[in-house]
């Protein structure tokens, strides 16, 4: 059992690189006519996965140390052992962390039979599953956890009928076939993974296709950062309502050096730490500016009554006397578990609507949310698409299955500071999914 200490804590954490961003930059970067650079200040498995899956299709991304040189945009980059010095604008900012440098895959140099492993990364596997059909390549993907019981429907349907061959076998997807240029249709409610997926596809076919998202969209701003992504790296398409039309034959073309702005998903976590004190909490590391659907945690902090200031890269939260509130989580399931541990934290009812995609997650999120709750001595009951809590300020402490689910995991720790006693968890390693280093971050902290 892996104990977290009990009691409220307030500091400052410098949060890691978005692994949202991330998986998309690389993919980009893979199929560009040239190297780029990526700054990521923090790994993850997450990203791991996609890089393996990147190497595994031909293209080589290796990762340093090293700072990352550039004159770029008038800035000017200075290597000082693993830091990055820019004199941009007059300012002077220091920046640390992996520079993964990109080598691009060639179409035709993509290894007969490869096998891209997937982890258990779902982004991966379905952000590159249209891909491997746009390069004509012939292989299987490996997955691992509870990746082969996610769904593909009818993302998998909606590539077979554009030329593609898939047979799942156990924790394996076996593909092969070339995906033809057309129309191609998705609805927008089962998962915007799939519509980044094609978006990144369709513009390396030889013809011209058109991208149709059906209903009303969820995690809308995922897709937008993958539109972002793409036009960084200067692919064209025109977008009417939910209709992509994408011209065939293009050639991604990113930029030489890039940095990937800080996650706050993650931060979200130490966020709603600060919510809890009154000294409260700095998460910095951020581009508050970001297209990042999880960007709302601090909007929904401020909801419940806590105290926020931002500036340009940073965040600061203090609370106490948080009231309960309905979520509508359509735009941010990820935030669930953590914003749960608020409602707990909150006086009155907190209700967490429109979050029925979470059961098919790593846990199904809604059960292992609640479970987590209950344990701890709280009140959750789950609804079909949600959760309804009944917050009294304090939980108890006790254990929690961690259910190998990362956001679970760092959920629980968030607990622990409106606990009693201390908190005890069944497994923390499954926090290297996206955030390796959270308990060293939060070990970092003072206790109030």
């Amino acid at each position: 059992m892996f104990e977290i200490k009990n009691g409220s804590r307030h500091g400052s954490v410098k949060i890691p690189a978005s692994k949202s961003m991330a998986h998309r930059y690389l993919i980009c970067a893979a199929l560009s006519g040239h190297k780029t650079a990526l700054l990521v200040d923090g790994m993850s498995k997450d990203i791991e996965a996609t890089v393996n899956c990147l190497n595994a299709l031909g293209a080589r991304i290796e990762g340093s140390g090293e700072a990352l040189s550039s004159n770029r945009e008038r800035a000017r980059f200075e290597k000082s052992g693993e830091a990055l010095s820019s004199n941009r604008e007059g300012a002077r900012i220091e920046k640390s962390g992996t520079v993964l440098h990109c080598d691009p895959l060639e179409p035709g140099g993509i290894p007969e039979n490869c096998v891209p492993d997937c982890g258990e990364s779902g982004s991966t596997l379905r952000f590159l599953l249209p891909v491997v059909g746009a390069l004509a390549a012939k292989g299987s993907f490996k997955m691992h956890g509870r990746l082969p019981e996610r769904p593909l429907a009818p993302l998998d349907e909606e590539l077979v009928r554009h030329g593609m061959v898939l047979k799942k076998q156990g924790d394996e997807l076996q593909f092969s076939g070339a995906l033809r240029a057309g129309t191609y249709t998705i609805p927008g409610t089962v998962s915007s993974q799939y519509i980044s997926g094609l978006l990144f596809a369709l513009p390396l076919l030889r013809g011209d296709s058109v991208l149709n998202v059906t209903g009303p969209v969820e995690s809308r701003d995922y897709i937008l950062m993958t539109e972002e992504a793409l036009k960084k790296a200067g692919i064209r398409f025109e977008k009417t309502g939910n209709s992509y039309r994408i011209p065939g034959g293009q050639r991604y073309d990113m930029p030489g050096d890039l940095e990937v702005e800080g996650d706050f998903s993650n931060a979200a976590f130490f966020l709603s730490i600060g919510a809890f004190s009154e000294q409260g909490a700095t998460v910095s590391g951020l581009n508050t500016g970001s297209l990042q659907g999880d960007r709302r945690i601090v909007e929904i902090l401020e909801a419940f009554g806590a105290k926020t200031e931002r500036t340009e890269d940073a965040v600061f939260v203090k609370g106490r006397g948080l009231k309960g509130i309905t979520i509508d989580a359509a735009l941010i399931p990820d935030l669930v578990p953590v914003l749960s541990v608020v409602g707990a934290a909150a006086e009155g009812e907190t209700r967490i609507v429109n979050a029925g995609r979470l059961r098919l997650k790593e846990s199904d999120r809604l059960k292992s949310t609640s479970d987590m709750i209950n344990a701890l001595g709280g009140r959750c009951e789950e609804t079909a698409d949600g959760l309804i809590i009944t917050g009294s300020g304090r939980l108890k402490g006790g254990e929690v299955d961690t259910c190998n689910d990362h956001r679970i995991a760092m959920a629980a720790a968030v607990a622990a500071c409106i606990s009693e006693a201390p908190v005890f968890l069944t497994d923390e390693t499954c926090v290297a999914k996206s955030y390796p280093g959270f308990f060293e971050d939060f070990d970092r902290l003072e206790k109030d």
